[in-house]
């Protein structure tokens, strides 16, 4: 579809994203893929192991959870409350593990840790699952997240659980895991992405020695179901899938979409839009990089996706987006504003949703019909104003890539 010369509407622009618009649950799951069961509760040999459950012993902490099984049902049931440890001040946590030989799941290498799961607490935002490998002491390593000597090799995830009565399945991609974390808070202190060295391999799957589930670091109620857990990749591996870029009559960026996107988006492997495009086109290429798709958009409220749960991942403090070709940075969040103003403003629109002073001025731009591309040609979303001013709805996919390595640490923000 091409837009017509003669600047499009406002609401036109909201009549073509929301066009583009599907349910996530839909197009969750991206590509055949096939499983590797770890954990299951139906008495099954080789997938079924005991889980303990522990509350938080640091210095009086008050956390209490319980862990059972119902055998009618075959799932599990993680339940408790997260509360403040009283001489810090700040929550603590609960959590179920089970240790064991579990399957060998190096083939999964490249895909996803899948729990399949459901939960009366959706709003809880302190869910993790952790899995040990490569370590000599699995439980010491799943206490400390390698913030002393010898505990590395337990690998560490946020997920969120979406609101329904029936089971669904999480992907958290293991390139979401980290082996350094704070055994304070359960946050990482240094993530995949920036340091290969955390991330798990192909190695260290083939020996998965202890899985746990935590509710940690957030106070609250939290209620976990769990069916089963699993590992997928995709029937092509990543490793041996080339990505298809847009036909030269038809791109726009200046490079390859980059490999292992954040927020979980390399995931999203074919092209979930409404007009055709190359099947081998990745929903970042075909979204961020092909001309034909210049007045649509990925699925509204993607951002929310199990698998990518945006809002699970944002740093503390203000968030950096950056190009998902080029990795220069477009867009900070929040900023002069709440973080809670900023996910109503997203969850108005359905897309991520920025005001003037989180945008990086020197590296966006809109064109008359206002379609807003970065300074290396990647499609970005929409200039959408409302009655509270600017605002620029952007597509997840465009903005979820890694820095660039020379990039300025001087930009300038529209104020």
């Amino acid at each position: 579809l091409t837009p017509s010369s003669s600047p499009l509407s406002v609401d036109s622009l909201v009549v073509f994203r929301m066009r583009a618009a599907v349910t996530f649950a839909v197009g969750a799951a991206c590509a055949t893929a096939s499983g590797i069961d770890l954990a299951t509760f139906d008495g099954k040999a080789g997938t079924t192991f005991k889980f303990v459950e522990l509350n938080d012993p640091v210095m009086g902490g008050k956390s209490t959870g319980t862990w059972q099984v119902d055998a009618a049902g075959n799932f599990g049931v993680f339940d408790g409350e997260v509360v403040n440890v009283p001489s810090l001040r700040a929550p603590g946590f609960i959590k179920a593990a089970a240790d064991g030989q579990f399957a060998d799941a190096s083939a999964a290498f490249g895909g996803d840790l899948v729990l399949e799961v459901r939960s009366s607490t959706p709003d809880y935002t302190g869910f993790r699952a952790a899995f040990a490998a490569g370590t000599m002491s699995p439980s010491y390593a799943c206490a400390a997240g390698g913030s002393i000597p010898l505990s590395r090799g337990c690998f560490k995830a946020k997920f969120s659980v979406p609101a329904g009565q029936d089971f669904v399945q999480i992907r958290i991609p293991f390139s979401d895991f980290s082996d350094k974390w704070s055994p304070a808070t359960g946050e990482q202190s240094t993530t995949c992405e920036q340091d290969k060295s955390v991330c798990p391999t192909a190695s260290s799957l083939k020996g998965i020695k202890r899985i746990e589930l935590w509710a940690e670091g957030v106070a609250g109620k939290a209620h976990l179901e769990v069916r089963s857990i699993s590992v997928e990749v995709p029937s092509t591996p990543a490793a041996l899938r080339v990505a298809a870029r847009p036909p030269a009559e038809f791109g726009t960026c200046k490079g390859p979409v980059q490999d292992g996107l954040r927020f979980g988006l390399s995931g999203r492997t074919t092209p979930d839009i409404p007009v055709p495009v190359d099947e081998d086109e990745t929903l970042a290429e075909a979204v961020c990089c092909d001309s034909r798709i210049k007045v649509y958009a990925e699925p509204r409220f993607l951002y929310q996706a199990p698998e990518v749960s945006l809002y699970s991942k944002l740093e503390a403090g203000v968030t950096t987006f950056y190009d998902s070709v080029c990795g220069v940075p477009l867009f900070r969040a929040p900023m002069n504003r709440t973080l809670a103003e900023f996910k109503a403003d997203t969850d108005e629109h359905g897309w991520p949703s920025f005001r003037p002073a989180e945008v990086v001025k020197e590296h966006v731009t809109e064109d008359k019909d206002g379609i807003v591309y970065s300074s290396c040609g990647t499609h970005l979303g929409s200039y959408l104003p409302d009655e509270k001013g600017p605002r620029w709805c952007i597509d997840l996919s465009c903005v979820a890539g890694n820095p660039k390595a020379d990039a300025s640490k001087l930009v300038v923000y529209y104020m």
